[in-house]
């Protein structure tokens, strides 16, 4: 009969990587390195900007074509969910110019296979959460009021809901995702320790990480007021910036400079 097979317990799984702390405006430092990012690529920052403009766009359209308002906010927090794990191209990019390299779209897009497994784990679980959040938003949306004009008191209990699971899951996504694509690209560790790094990373830097949000909520709202157009500049921008978040917050071995 074949042996069964043994598990290499040398290989941990689901660890915590360490991380350091920083200033509370250091988001602020890292946006102004990821200027720099883009300036020094600015041809494939804006292909990359270009395929992160369809999704807003698509978000707009189906807006303008329902005819309602109501699918603007789960919209935009399906945005925000699948957002980190398209943007790993982008961190490649800025990994190269980290390593003095220049960096190129064939190397970008096979940065997208590098750790496929926990990638493609990442993204189902990003998948689960917008689907559980269209459901939840659907629900919500029952106890929208039936009338034509409806007044702010007859909309509290709508509004006050909805505000709270979005933040909710907002908050949480926001803790699995700051860091987990950066990690498993670099690093080729499994998704759980990847995101229980990230968790640990956002907790253990609150104040920088409520700035880095805010920073990141603005420049979605901005993006979506400019017609989905300024998101040729912003989505680089905020990855190269989460990137350099990403060196100056998680550990590594060695000192990384990213002046």
């Amino acid at each position: 009969m074949p042996k069964a097979a043994t598990i290499n317990k040398n290989i941990p799984f689901a660890r915590c990587i360490a991380c350091n702390k920083v200033d509370t405006f250091a988001p602020l430092h890292w946006l102004a390195l990821a200027v720099k990012d883009f300036t020094r690529a600015p041809l494939l920052s804006l292909i990359y900007g270009l395929i992160f403009s369809l999704i807003p766009v698509i978000i707009l359209y189906i807006v303008y074509h329902s005819g309602t308002h109501l699918v603007i906010l789960p919209a935009a927090v399906a945005f925000a969910l699948i957002g980190p794990a398209f943007a790993v191209g982008l961190y490649d990019i800025a990994w190269e110019l980290e390593k003095k390299h220049k960096p190129t779209l064939k190397h970008s897009l096979k940065s997208m296979l590098r750790n496929p497994v926990g990638e493609w784990g990442f993204v189902i679980m990003l998948m689960l959460v917008m689907i559980v959040w269209m459901r939840l938003a659907a629900l919500i949306h029952v106890l929208y009021p039936h009338t034509i004009d409806p007044t702010l008191e007859e909309l509290s209990a709508f509004l006050m809901l909805g505000s709270c699971i979005g933040a909710l899951m907002l908050t949480s996504v926001f803790a699995i995702s700051a860091f987990t694509p950066q990690i498993m690209m670099e690093r080729r560790v499994d998704v759980m320790t990847a995101v229980m790094s990230s968790c640990n990373a956002v907790k253990e830097n609150i104040g920088a990480m409520i700035v880095w949000a805010l920073c990141i909520m603005f420049f979605v709202v901005l993006g979506f007021i400019t017609g989905a157009i300024g998101f040729l500049i912003i989505m680089p921008l905020l990855s190269f910036a989460s990137w350099h978040g990403y060196i100056a917050i998680i550990k590594h071995k060695t000192d990384r400079g990213f002046e």
